[in-house]
Formats: C-alpha cells, structure tokens, sequence
C-alpha cells in the first residue's frame, strides 16, 4: 500500500488550520469556554496535542514494532508552555509521518478507541480532529472556512460511525448535490450547516426540513 496522499493532504492543512486559530487566541482566553459544552480552550488544546502524540505513536509502533509511551495531563500547563506543546508535538507528528515507509501504510494498529485498523487511515483521523476542534476553539474560524471536500470526508464519517453503531438517524439529508441517508425525513442545508448539525455543533439553525429535527446520537 502506498501513502495516503488523499488524507495526508487534508491532515495537513488541516494542521495548518489548527495553527491559525491557536495563533488567534491570546493567553487570557485559554482559560474560557470552548464551542465543546464543558471544555476548556485548554482542554481542547491539550487534547489536540496529545492526540498528535498518540497518533504519532501509533505510526511509530507500526513502523518498528515497539510500543510507545504517551505524555498526558497537559491543561493545566501555563498559556505559552500549552501553545508550546501543540506545535512541538505537531512537529513531532510530521517527522513521525515523514519516516513511514510505503508498505507500513498497510499494517495494523489499534486506535485508542480499541478499533483495529490500517495505519493508513490514521491521517484521516487526525485530520477530523484537527479541522473540527479549530472550531471548537471559537477563535474566529467556522464550518464556512472548511474546504467542501473536508466536510464532505466529515459528514461521510458521521455517517459511517452511526451505521456502525446502528444509530443511523431516520434523515435523508441533502447539501447541494450531495446526500446522504435514505431516511423519511427530507433535511436540507449548505454543507458547512449540515455538518455542524450532524457533528453536534449546532442545533440544526438554518436547516430546512420536513418536520421537527430529530435529536442526533453522538458522533464520536
């Protein structure tokens, strides 16, 4: 298996979207809320930082065979030592990324969650997470400054994640050309509404639909 050029692309940018809005908020703001009801900025950002480093982690165990051992506790460090450590580890994921070799794309590594899967599919994970949690940040930035195709993947893996736990909601929801679901219930929007909505971002405002909206399972 070679690299997966798709989703290391979008992992990057993805990253690159995360700095931008780190790089918006100043030291006083780490400690308010978060767009994640009962989170901290500083809670998102810690959380960001190690899930660089357990992904990190993952591709190196891949790679050599070794299981890694992952930093934790990071949100009650002070606002320039947390900042420090969402890039260092970011760094430290692109270097990660750097040295896996084609035919390790294709092995096997169990996610945090206890899922076994392709270590291909790691950038992808972490794309999600880096693109969503920017959000999360309320630092300025929203679902209309992410590219389509990003949240197309994202609402593409709603899906996937709910059809997995049969919570599929009984929707069949439309954004532009695309849709998804084969519900009863007709729900339509633009793509950056749809997927607030279905990330659990939003309470659905803006949304057209046949009916009252239904209450959604989790995502993740």
């Amino acid at each position: 298996m070679t690299a997966p050029t798709e989703q290391l692309d979008r992992w990057r940018r993805g990253e690159e979207h995360l700095g931008t809005a780190l790089g918006r908020l100043t030291d006083e703001e780490f400690d308010g809320p978060s767009l994640l009801p009962g989170w901290t900025r500083a809670q998102v950002l810690a959380h960001v930082a190690h899930g660089a480093d357990a992904l990190a982690a993952h591709l190196t165990e891949a790679r050599t065979g070794v299981a890694q051992q992952v930093a934790d506790d990071l949100a009650g460090l002070p606002p320039a030592e947390l900042r420090a450590a969402v890039l260092a580890a970011t760094q430290r994921l692109a270097e990660t990324v750097r040295a896996v070799p084609d035919d390790v794309w294709s092995a096997q590594v169990r996610t945090g969650e206890g899922h076994v899967v392709p270590a291909a599919d790691l950038p992808w994970l972490r794309a999600r997470e880096v693109w969503v949690h920017a959000i999360d940040l309320d630092a300025g930035i929203g679902f209309a400054d992410v590219p389509d195709d990003v949240l197309a993947a994202v609402v593409d893996d709603v899906f996937r994640q709910w059809d997995a736990r049969d919570t599929v909601p009984d929707v069949a929801l439309f954004a532009g050309d695309r849709e998804w679901g084969t519900g009863a219930l007709a729900v339509a929007g633009t793509l950056p509404a749809v997927t607030a909505w279905i990330t659990g971002r939003s309470d659905g405002a803006g949304l057209q639909a046949d009916g009252p909206l239904p209450t959604l399972a989790p995502w993740l």
